[in-house]
This record gives C-alpha cells, sequence and structure tokens, in this order.
C-alpha cells in the first residue's frame, strides 16, 4: 500500500512540473524594471542584459512609491488618471492593486527627481519602448524592483496602507488610478 501511494505522490508532482514549464517555458524571455528611488533611475535588463537606463520620477514628499517586487497585471496604452485632473498617463504599466503604474510624462524637466503623486514617471518615448517590450515579453514574464529612498518604521496599524503608498494627509480613493 505504501509503495502505491509513493508512486501516486510521484505522478502528482510530476504532472505539476510539467504543468508549471507548460506555463512559463524555460527558455522564456525575461523583463528586469529595476526602479531606484535614490538615484531617480530606472534600469531595464533583458535576459539578465542591460538594454536600457533612463532618468524617473518616483513620488515628491508628501505621496510615496511603495517599495518592494512586483509583476505588472494591467497596460493601457493610452490612459488619463480617474484621480489627477484627467492627467495623461501614456504607455501605464500598473503594478500595484491601488492604481501605481509606470507611464510616460509630459513634465519632462521634472525627471530625475521626485515630482509624482506615487506612479513612476519617464520620457513618453522611454515608455513607448518599455511597453512594447512588456508587450512582447509578456506581463507574467515581467518584475519591477523599487527600492531606495531610506526606510520609514510604521506602525502596525498603518503598514498596509505604507505599502500602498498612501500618505498620512493625501487624497485617497479605493481603486483610484494614480
Amino acid at each position: 500500500m505504501q509503495y502505491r501511494n509513493l508512486i501516486v505522490a510521484l505522478l502528482v508532482v510530476t504532472f505539476s512540473v510539467g504543468v508549471a514549464r507548460a506555463e512559463m517555458p524555460l527558455n522564456a524571455e525575461r523583463v528586469v524594471i529595476s526602479i531606484d528611488k535614490t538615484s531617480q533611475k530606472m534600469t531595464v535588463s533583458l535576459n539578465g542584459q542591460l538594454e536600457y537606463v533612463w532618468p524617473i520620477s518616483t513620488a515628491a514628499a508628501g505621496y510615496t512609491t511603495p517599495s518592494g517586487t512586483f509583476h505588472p497585471f494591467r497596460m493601457e496604452e493610452d490612459h488619463f488618471s480617474d484621480e489627477w485632473d484627467d492627467a495623461p498617463m501614456p504607455y501605464s504599466i500598473f503594478f500595484t492593486p491601488v492604481g501605481h503604474a509606470i507611464h510616460g510624462s509630459e513634465h519632462l524637466k521634472s525627471l530625475g527627481r521626485p515630482a509624482s503623486h506615487g506612479c513612476v514617471r519617464l520620457d513618453p518615448a522611454n515608455a513607448a519602448i518599455l511597453y512594447t517590450l512588456v508587450e512582447e515579453v509578456g506581463m507574467a514574464n515581467t518584475i519591477v524592483v523599487v527600492k531606495g529612498g531610506g526606510i520609514k518604521r510604521v506602525s502596525p496599524e498603518r503598514e498596509s496602507a505604507s505599502l500602498y503608498g498612501i500618505s498620512e494627509g493625501a487624497r485617497f480613493s479605493p481603486g483610484a488610478l494614480y
């Protein structure tokens, strides 16, 4: 009986590994988008090879761009913000459930310093390149890593709000797109 259970367990594991490999082939291309809030730079790597380094703008004082590792889950080529006066957000790649996105911005003079409401802004031409790359490789094969900007100790009650970039006194609407 134990021998039969062992065989069944091995078959289940073998089948599960096969299904996982079918979902993401071993030779699939992978994109890593690294956002450094301290240097206000984004690097983009394809299969471990550095492809691009661009100036960006992350959250201005009073707002937060969340740190962590994320997978994009939605892309919109021609998006306008519901929260910020219909602000254009071309080539949006959304990476948090509360609306943080990487997108193009018409505020080119602000690139290289914190200036956003929490999103990651970049030159629209660079946003178009990134959007096309993520579209070709797939969101499932893309990782967004956000780091830098210092670490703040937060009380446990406010930790979840802090993780999603909700700063005290900021206008916040669940489901709003920043």
